[in-house]
């Protein structure tokens, strides 16, 4: 059912989402101290190009130990982000939602894209696993 949903998923918005996270990966790369934003960028646009059957978790949750993107300054990071690309990320995606939720068949990708609003907020500390790996890691 995971991979009908992420085809679908493609075809109907989550290109045009995925493209988008990688183009603010971009524009972070190019900025050069922006590169720890940029590889968030393009681990999250993955994400959003197959959503179904994978989940975004907390590094800390996964190893049970801290490191630098979940910690103070991944804190700060993820401020910075909010302010230059996590707002318009997470609109983007709540845009989408509102229009999948037109229809009873868009439900789940509205709430895919809901998922992928709260991640554009603050994606620093965070990495996409399996859900297995996710219910094993909590």
């Amino acid at each position: 059912m995971g991979v009908i949903g992420n085809i679908l998923w493609f075809i109907f918005g989550g290109v045009v989402m995925g493209l988008g996270w990688w183009l603010a990966g971009l524009l972070a790369a190019i900025t050069i101290v922006g590169i720890p934003w940029a590889k968030a960028c393009f681990v999250i646009g993955q994400f959003a190009f197959f959503p179904f059957g994978k989940e975004a978790i907390n590094r800390r949750e996964l190893t049970g130990q801290d490191d630098i993107g979940t910690g103070a300054l991944g804190l700060l990071g993820n401020v910075i982000w909010f302010v230059f690309a996590g707002i318009w990320l997470a609109i983007g995606h709540l845009g989408s939602a509102l229009l999948c939720f037109i229809t009873i068949i868009g439900i789940p990708f509205g709430i895919q894209h809901l998922k992928l609003a709260v991640i554009a907020l603050a994606p620093i500390g965070q990495t996409i696993v399996d859900k297995g790996v996710a219910a094993r890691a909590r």
